[in-house]
Protein backbone atom coordinates (compact mmCIF):
# COMPACT_ATOMS: atom_id res chain seq x y z
CA UNK A 1 0.00 0.00 0.00
CA UNK A 2 1.34 3.54 -0.68
CA UNK A 3 2.57 5.85 1.88
CA UNK A 4 1.08 8.53 0.17
CA UNK A 5 -2.49 9.81 0.96
CA UNK A 6 -5.10 10.23 -1.89
CA UNK A 7 -7.07 13.28 -1.29
CA UNK A 8 -9.82 13.03 -4.16
CA UNK A 9 -10.22 11.54 -7.82
CA UNK A 10 -7.62 13.83 -9.66
CA UNK A 11 -4.67 12.39 -7.53
CA UNK A 12 -5.67 8.80 -7.75
CA UNK A 13 -6.31 9.22 -11.83
CA UNK A 14 -2.86 10.72 -11.54
CA UNK A 15 -1.35 8.38 -8.97
CA UNK A 16 -3.09 4.96 -11.91
CA UNK A 17 -2.00 7.07 -14.88
CA UNK A 18 -5.68 6.80 -16.39
CA UNK A 19 -7.65 9.89 -17.55
CA UNK A 20 -9.99 11.43 -14.75
CA UNK A 21 -13.43 10.95 -17.03
CA UNK A 22 -12.36 7.07 -16.87
CA UNK A 23 -11.66 7.01 -13.49
CA UNK A 24 -15.20 8.85 -12.92
CA UNK A 25 -16.63 6.15 -15.86
CA UNK A 26 -15.38 3.31 -13.73
CA UNK A 27 -16.42 4.42 -10.27
CA UNK A 28 -20.38 4.51 -11.97
CA UNK A 29 -19.95 1.39 -13.66
CA UNK A 30 -16.75 -1.01 -13.23
CA UNK A 31 -17.93 -3.17 -16.67
CA UNK A 32 -18.24 0.77 -18.78
CA UNK A 33 -14.00 0.66 -19.16
CA UNK A 34 -11.87 -1.79 -20.84
CA UNK A 35 -10.66 -4.90 -19.07
CA UNK A 36 -7.68 -4.11 -19.07
CA UNK A 37 -8.43 -0.79 -18.16
CA UNK A 38 -10.25 -2.09 -15.30
CA UNK A 39 -7.31 -3.74 -14.01
CA UNK A 40 -5.31 -1.18 -13.85
CA UNK A 41 -7.57 0.91 -12.21
CA UNK A 42 -8.18 -1.97 -9.51
CA UNK A 43 -4.74 -2.39 -8.82
CA UNK A 44 -4.11 1.56 -7.83
CA UNK A 45 -7.27 0.82 -5.55
CA UNK A 46 -5.19 -1.80 -4.31
CA UNK A 47 -2.03 -0.22 -3.85
CA UNK A 48 -3.64 3.45 -2.32
CA UNK A 49 -6.48 2.23 -0.79
CA UNK A 50 -8.39 4.98 -2.18
CA UNK A 51 -12.55 4.95 -2.07
CA UNK A 52 -13.83 7.96 -3.87
CA UNK A 53 -16.49 10.46 -1.85
CA UNK A 54 -19.89 8.98 -3.29
CA UNK A 55 -21.95 11.58 -1.40
CA UNK A 56 -19.81 14.35 -3.15
CA UNK A 57 -19.79 12.57 -6.40
CA UNK A 58 -23.68 12.72 -6.65
CA UNK A 59 -24.18 16.03 -5.72
CA UNK A 60 -22.85 16.62 -9.46
CA UNK A 61 -25.74 13.96 -11.03
CA UNK A 62 -28.78 15.54 -11.58
CA UNK A 63 -30.27 12.03 -10.00
CA UNK A 64 -28.21 10.52 -7.45
CA UNK A 65 -27.96 7.08 -6.57
CA UNK A 66 -28.85 7.96 -2.83
CA UNK A 67 -31.89 6.40 -1.13
CA UNK A 68 -32.60 8.19 2.18
CA UNK A 69 -34.27 5.18 4.48
CA UNK A 70 -35.67 6.95 8.38
CA UNK A 71 -37.11 4.83 10.71
CA UNK A 72 -38.32 5.76 14.18
CA UNK A 73 -36.36 3.40 16.44
CA UNK A 74 -33.38 1.78 14.85
CA UNK A 75 -32.89 0.17 18.34
CA UNK A 76 -36.44 -1.98 17.74
CA UNK A 77 -35.82 -4.99 16.29
CA UNK A 78 -38.58 -4.57 13.77
CA UNK A 79 -37.40 -1.52 12.03
CA UNK A 80 -34.03 -3.30 11.88
CA UNK A 81 -35.42 -6.42 9.98
CA UNK A 82 -37.57 -3.61 7.49
CA UNK A 83 -34.32 -1.65 7.40
CA UNK A 84 -32.05 -4.64 6.30
CA UNK A 85 -34.74 -6.05 3.39
CA UNK A 86 -35.13 -2.57 2.26
CA UNK A 87 -31.37 -2.18 2.27
CA UNK A 88 -30.38 -4.89 0.21
CA UNK A 89 -33.50 -4.39 -2.56
CA UNK A 90 -31.92 -0.80 -2.79
CA UNK A 91 -28.55 -2.26 -2.90
CA UNK A 92 -28.84 -5.00 -5.50
CA UNK A 93 -30.69 -2.33 -8.05
CA UNK A 94 -28.20 -0.35 -8.12
CA UNK A 95 -28.55 2.28 -5.46
CA UNK A 96 -26.25 3.86 -1.81
CA UNK A 97 -29.19 3.17 0.62
CA UNK A 98 -28.27 5.45 3.97
CA UNK A 99 -30.33 4.98 7.15
CA UNK A 100 -31.02 7.20 9.78
CA UNK A 101 -32.80 6.69 13.14
CA UNK A 102 -35.23 9.64 14.25
CA UNK A 103 -34.63 8.14 17.84
CA UNK A 104 -38.70 9.03 18.73
CA UNK A 105 -37.92 12.60 18.32
CA UNK A 106 -39.76 14.98 16.19
CA UNK A 107 -36.82 17.57 16.01
CA UNK A 108 -34.20 14.85 15.14
CA UNK A 109 -36.97 13.52 12.45
CA UNK A 110 -37.12 17.34 11.19
CA UNK A 111 -33.19 17.14 11.00
CA UNK A 112 -32.96 14.31 9.20
CA UNK A 113 -35.06 15.27 6.39
CA UNK A 114 -33.12 18.69 6.09
CA UNK A 115 -30.11 16.84 6.62
CA UNK A 116 -31.80 14.48 3.22
CA UNK A 117 -32.39 17.68 1.18
CA UNK A 118 -28.74 18.32 1.26
CA UNK A 119 -27.56 15.24 -0.21
CA UNK A 120 -30.03 15.23 -3.32
CA UNK A 121 -31.78 11.71 -2.50
CA UNK A 122 -32.88 9.76 -5.60
CA UNK A 123 -35.83 9.20 -3.27
CA UNK A 124 -36.94 8.42 -0.01
CA UNK A 125 -38.20 5.36 2.20
CA UNK A 126 -40.02 7.00 5.32
CA UNK A 127 -41.05 5.87 8.39
CA UNK A 128 -42.38 8.39 10.61
CA UNK A 129 -42.98 8.57 14.06
CA UNK A 130 -46.61 9.65 13.42
CA UNK A 131 -48.22 11.03 16.11
CA UNK A 132 -45.07 12.89 16.87
CA UNK A 133 -44.44 14.08 13.93
CA UNK A 134 -44.16 17.47 12.44
CA UNK A 135 -46.63 16.98 9.68
CA UNK A 136 -46.12 20.38 7.82
CA UNK A 137 -42.25 19.60 8.20
CA UNK A 138 -43.53 16.22 6.21
CA UNK A 139 -45.42 17.46 3.47
CA UNK A 140 -43.27 20.30 2.36
CA UNK A 141 -40.39 17.44 2.25
CA UNK A 142 -42.61 14.98 0.25
CA UNK A 143 -43.92 17.31 -2.45
CA UNK A 144 -39.45 18.17 -2.87
CA UNK A 145 -38.20 14.83 -2.75
CA UNK A 146 -40.54 11.41 -4.37
CA UNK A 147 -41.09 9.70 -0.87
CA UNK A 148 -42.87 6.39 -0.06
CA UNK A 149 -44.06 6.37 3.32
CA UNK A 150 -43.84 2.78 5.18
CA UNK A 151 -45.29 1.21 8.60
CA UNK A 152 -47.23 4.48 10.18
CA UNK A 153 -49.50 6.48 7.56
CA UNK A 154 -50.22 9.93 7.50
CA UNK A 155 -53.38 10.35 5.55
CA UNK A 156 -52.48 12.22 2.37
CA UNK A 157 -48.72 12.93 2.82
CA UNK A 158 -46.84 11.91 0.19
CA UNK A 159 -47.24 10.06 -2.75
CA UNK A 160 -47.57 6.19 -1.57
CA UNK A 161 -48.18 4.77 1.60
CA UNK A 162 -47.17 0.96 2.35
CA UNK A 163 -47.80 -1.48 5.46
CA UNK A 164 -49.58 -3.78 7.00
CA UNK A 165 -53.68 -3.89 7.53
CA UNK A 166 -54.13 -3.14 11.35
CA UNK A 167 -57.62 -4.22 11.22
CA UNK A 168 -56.45 -8.17 9.91
CA UNK A 169 -54.10 -8.04 12.48
CA UNK A 170 -56.47 -7.95 15.63
CA UNK A 171 -59.43 -9.14 13.84
CA UNK A 172 -57.76 -12.64 14.00
CA UNK A 173 -55.76 -12.50 17.37
CA UNK A 174 -59.56 -11.75 18.94
CA UNK A 175 -61.61 -14.57 16.47
CA UNK A 176 -58.69 -16.76 17.31
CA UNK A 177 -58.79 -16.25 21.00
CA UNK A 178 -62.46 -16.12 21.51
CA UNK A 179 -62.72 -19.72 20.14
CA UNK A 180 -62.58 -21.80 23.06
CA UNK A 181 -62.29 -19.15 26.07
CA UNK A 182 -63.28 -15.93 27.54
CA UNK A 183 -63.39 -13.00 25.22
CA UNK A 184 -59.95 -11.26 25.58
CA UNK A 185 -59.28 -7.60 27.20
CA UNK A 186 -57.40 -5.09 24.83
CA UNK A 187 -54.05 -3.72 26.55
CA UNK A 188 -52.50 -0.54 24.89
CA UNK A 189 -50.71 2.30 25.97
CA UNK A 190 -52.71 5.67 27.02
CA UNK A 191 -50.63 7.67 24.57
CA UNK A 192 -49.98 5.64 21.57
CA UNK A 193 -46.47 6.08 19.70
CA UNK A 194 -48.17 6.15 15.55
CA UNK A 195 -51.13 6.04 14.55
CA UNK A 196 -51.13 2.26 14.26
CA UNK A 197 -51.89 1.43 17.66
CA UNK A 198 -55.19 3.73 17.44
CA UNK A 199 -55.75 1.60 14.51
CA UNK A 200 -55.63 -1.62 15.95
CA UNK A 201 -57.78 -0.27 18.86
CA UNK A 202 -60.79 0.98 16.61
CA UNK A 203 -60.30 -2.99 15.29
CA UNK A 204 -60.80 -4.45 18.35
CA UNK A 205 -64.04 -2.77 19.50
CA UNK A 206 -65.34 -3.17 15.72
CA UNK A 207 -64.78 -7.20 16.13
CA UNK A 208 -65.60 -7.56 19.99
CA UNK A 209 -69.14 -5.76 18.92
CA UNK A 210 -69.18 -8.14 15.79
CA UNK A 211 -68.59 -11.42 17.86
CA UNK A 212 -71.62 -9.99 20.56
CA UNK A 213 -68.81 -9.09 23.47
CA UNK A 214 -68.28 -5.89 24.89
CA UNK A 215 -65.22 -4.25 25.01
CA UNK A 216 -63.06 -4.00 27.41
CA UNK A 217 -59.73 -2.13 27.57
CA UNK A 218 -56.67 -1.88 29.67
CA UNK A 219 -54.11 1.34 29.13
CA UNK A 220 -50.76 1.50 30.05
CA UNK A 221 -49.62 4.93 31.30
CA UNK A 222 -46.91 6.19 29.57
CA UNK A 223 -45.41 7.71 26.26
CA UNK A 224 -42.34 6.81 24.03
CA UNK A 225 -40.75 4.10 22.74
CA UNK A 226 -39.51 1.90 25.84
CA UNK A 227 -42.56 -0.40 25.15
CA UNK A 228 -41.19 -3.05 26.84
CA UNK A 229 -40.82 -0.97 30.46
CA UNK A 230 -44.32 0.45 30.07
CA UNK A 231 -45.96 -2.42 29.36
CA UNK A 232 -44.28 -3.81 32.33
CA UNK A 233 -45.52 -1.47 34.81
CA UNK A 234 -48.77 -0.59 33.28
CA UNK A 235 -49.65 -4.91 33.76
CA UNK A 236 -48.38 -4.11 37.56
CA UNK A 237 -50.62 -1.23 37.67
CA UNK A 238 -53.73 -3.18 36.29
CA UNK A 239 -53.07 -6.42 38.44
CA UNK A 240 -52.85 -3.55 41.74
CA UNK A 241 -55.74 -1.96 41.04
CA UNK A 242 -58.19 -4.87 40.27
CA UNK A 243 -58.61 -4.32 36.75
CA UNK A 244 -57.32 -7.46 35.84
CA UNK A 245 -59.53 -9.47 38.57
CA UNK A 246 -61.79 -11.50 36.83
CA UNK A 247 -59.96 -11.65 33.01
CA UNK A 248 -58.16 -14.24 31.91
CA UNK A 249 -57.33 -13.72 28.58
CA UNK A 250 -55.49 -10.66 27.03
CA UNK A 251 -54.59 -9.15 23.21
CA UNK A 252 -51.77 -6.20 23.52
CA UNK A 253 -51.81 -3.85 20.71
CA UNK A 254 -47.94 -4.74 19.78
CA UNK A 255 -45.45 -7.43 20.44
CA UNK A 256 -43.30 -4.99 22.74
CA UNK A 257 -45.97 -4.36 25.33
CA UNK A 258 -46.76 -7.87 25.65
CA UNK A 259 -42.91 -8.82 26.51
CA UNK A 260 -43.42 -6.73 29.40
CA UNK A 261 -46.71 -7.59 30.04
CA UNK A 262 -45.17 -11.20 30.07
CA UNK A 263 -42.14 -9.86 32.45
CA UNK A 264 -44.60 -8.87 34.87
CA UNK A 265 -46.27 -12.00 34.81
CA UNK A 266 -43.35 -14.05 35.76
CA UNK A 267 -42.74 -11.20 38.53
CA UNK A 268 -46.23 -11.66 40.05
CA UNK A 269 -46.29 -15.54 39.82
CA UNK A 270 -49.06 -15.70 37.18
CA UNK A 271 -48.77 -18.62 34.60
CA UNK A 272 -49.22 -17.59 31.04
CA UNK A 273 -50.44 -20.48 28.05
CA UNK A 274 -52.22 -22.50 26.81
CA UNK A 275 -51.63 -25.61 29.00
CA UNK A 276 -54.24 -26.53 31.89
CA UNK A 277 -53.70 -24.79 34.98
CA UNK A 278 -52.24 -21.57 33.39
CA UNK A 279 -54.18 -18.54 34.71
CA UNK A 280 -54.09 -16.40 32.01
CA UNK A 281 -53.94 -16.29 28.02
CA UNK A 282 -52.36 -13.20 25.61
CA UNK A 283 -51.86 -13.07 22.25
CA UNK A 284 -50.52 -9.80 20.80
CA UNK A 285 -49.51 -8.03 17.26
CA UNK A 286 -46.54 -7.78 15.07
CA UNK A 287 -44.54 -10.87 15.28
CA UNK A 288 -41.45 -9.06 16.55
CA UNK A 289 -38.36 -11.09 16.18
CA UNK A 290 -37.97 -11.96 19.44
CA UNK A 291 -41.58 -12.89 20.22
CA UNK A 292 -40.77 -16.54 19.50
CA UNK A 293 -38.25 -16.35 22.48
CA UNK A 294 -40.48 -15.02 25.44
CA UNK A 295 -41.58 -17.19 27.97
CA UNK A 296 -43.77 -18.56 26.91
CA UNK A 297 -43.60 -18.02 23.47
CA UNK A 298 -45.65 -15.37 21.93
CA UNK A 299 -49.01 -15.86 20.11
CA UNK A 300 -49.22 -13.23 17.56
CA UNK A 301 -50.43 -11.61 14.39
CA UNK A 302 -47.23 -11.47 11.74
CA UNK A 303 -46.41 -8.52 9.50
CA UNK A 304 -45.37 -9.78 6.01
CA UNK A 305 -41.90 -8.30 6.73
CA UNK A 306 -40.26 -9.44 2.96
CA UNK A 307 -43.51 -8.59 1.30
CA UNK A 308 -44.16 -4.91 2.72
CA UNK A 309 -39.79 -3.91 2.90
CA UNK A 310 -39.90 -5.04 -1.44
CA UNK A 311 -42.93 -3.10 -1.98
CA UNK A 312 -41.71 -0.22 -0.54
CA UNK A 313 -39.24 -0.40 -2.53
CA UNK A 314 -40.75 -1.22 -5.66
CA UNK A 315 -42.80 1.42 -4.88
CA UNK A 316 -40.23 3.69 -4.45
CA UNK A 317 -38.29 2.87 -7.90
CA UNK A 318 -41.32 3.31 -9.94
CA UNK A 319 -42.12 6.84 -8.15
CA UNK A 320 -38.51 8.21 -8.79
CA UNK A 321 -39.04 6.95 -12.96
CA UNK A 322 -42.41 8.51 -13.02
CA UNK A 323 -41.01 11.74 -12.72
CA UNK A 324 -41.41 11.99 -8.72
CA UNK A 325 -45.37 12.37 -8.62
CA UNK A 326 -48.54 9.60 -9.72
CA UNK A 327 -51.58 10.35 -10.92
CA UNK A 328 -52.74 9.58 -7.19
CA UNK A 329 -52.04 8.81 -4.19
CA UNK A 330 -51.28 5.08 -3.36
CA UNK A 331 -52.14 3.06 -0.62
CA UNK A 332 -51.15 -0.96 -0.36
CA UNK A 333 -51.73 -2.78 2.47
CA UNK A 334 -51.27 -6.15 2.94
CA UNK A 335 -52.62 -8.72 5.63
CA UNK A 336 -51.20 -10.01 8.48
CA UNK A 337 -50.46 -14.27 9.61
CA UNK A 338 -51.16 -15.64 12.72
CA UNK A 339 -49.18 -17.36 14.07
CA UNK A 340 -49.89 -20.01 17.45
CA UNK A 341 -47.29 -20.38 19.69
CA UNK A 342 -47.80 -21.35 23.73
CA UNK A 343 -48.90 -18.14 24.78
CA UNK A 344 -52.65 -19.09 24.12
Amino acid sequence: MSGKKIKNMEEFAAAAGISRPTVSKYFNDPDSVKVKTRAIIEAALEKHDYRPNIFAMNQNRRLTKNIGIVVPYLADPFFGEIARVIEQRCIQAGFWPILFSSHGEQSVERDILESLRGLKPAGVLLAPLGRASDQLAIEKFCRDVPTVLFDSNIEGVGEAFVGSDNFSFVSQTVEYITRDGDPPSFFEMRTPANPNANKRRIAYVQMMERLGFEPHIIRAEGEGWAFEEIGKQGAHQAFETGEMTGRSTIVCSNDRLAIGFLAACFERGVTVGREPGSMLRVASNDDHPFSRFTCPSLTTAAHDYERVSNQSVETLFELIESGGHFRERREILFPARLVLRASA
